[in-house]
């Protein structure tokens, strides 16, 4: 089935990490895969605009079906090898409700992210202003601090060393979260003012799925601390 499947992607991506770990939990190895250069402009080849004409990474493919957002991806994984691999989705109630809420969440998170993280990329240099450099870096720390106060609360009433975000299982709102907590991480986040966001990074990145998935530029290269400070 993976032999079907096809995945463009770029290293360190947040959203095409989310697809890989997730093909990871479903035991879909095997699948045919390219890494792309965002530096090179690969992204916007002729490849890649055939599969997704934004011109934008992840780019999957199954069989005849396209699937390009990554939670869309994500998604459609799950529901079609259900039986596969581990178990994405909770089957109670409330344990969906949570997934579900987490991991539409991360949307708000990556924003943020983003504002801080790429604002000199994103914004032309006459635009730039101290203000808005500020008010995006308040606003990305009030975001960390939501998630750090979530994992509080989990890791406050679980006994276990490793905690998830939705149960006491892996689920999709961990594919859908880690990518982005270890993005933070990778850009300086400091482990002694998000302890339960350090806690639950450190937890996870030895998981098979993320391990074997871990993006091949962050092990080549150091991290920056653009966000030590936050």
């Amino acid at each position: 089935m993976a032999k079907d499947m096809t995945l463009l992607w770029g290293s360190g991506s947040p959203p095409c990490w989310r697809v890989m770990i997730a093909l990871e939990e479903k035991n879909l190895q095997g699948y045919n895969q390219k890494l792309l250069s965002f530096e090179k402009g690969e992204h916007k080849s002729q490849e890649v605009m055939a599969m997704n004409p934004r011109g934008q990474l992840p780019a999957f493919k199954h069989g005849d079906k396209v699937l390009n957002e990554s939670y869309a991806a994500c998604m459609y994984l799950e529901c079609q090898f259900k039986s596969q691999g581990n178990k994405l989705i909770p089957d109670c109630p409330e344990g969906q409700a949570l997934m579900y809420q987490r991991m539409f969440e991360a949307f708000t998170l990556t924003e943020k992210m983003a504002n801080v993280i790429y604002y000199n990329w994103k914004v032309p240099e006459g635009e730039r202003h101290d203000s808005a450099v500020k008010r995006n870096r308040e606003a990305l720390k009030t975001e960390a601090q939501l998630w750090e106060g979530y994992l509080q609360k989990i890791y406050a009433s679980s006994k276990e060393q490793c905690c998830f975000l939705a149960g006491k299982c892996f689920t999709m709102a961990d594919v859908a979260v880690f990518p982005s907590i270890a993005y933070l991480f990778r850009f300086g986040l400091s482990e002694e003012r998000y302890p339960k966001l350090a806690a639950y990074y450190n937890c996870l990145k030895d998981r098979p799925s993320i391990k074997s998935s871990w993006p091949p530029t962050w092990l080549e290269t150091p991290g920056q601390d653009l966000l030590k400070d936050l």
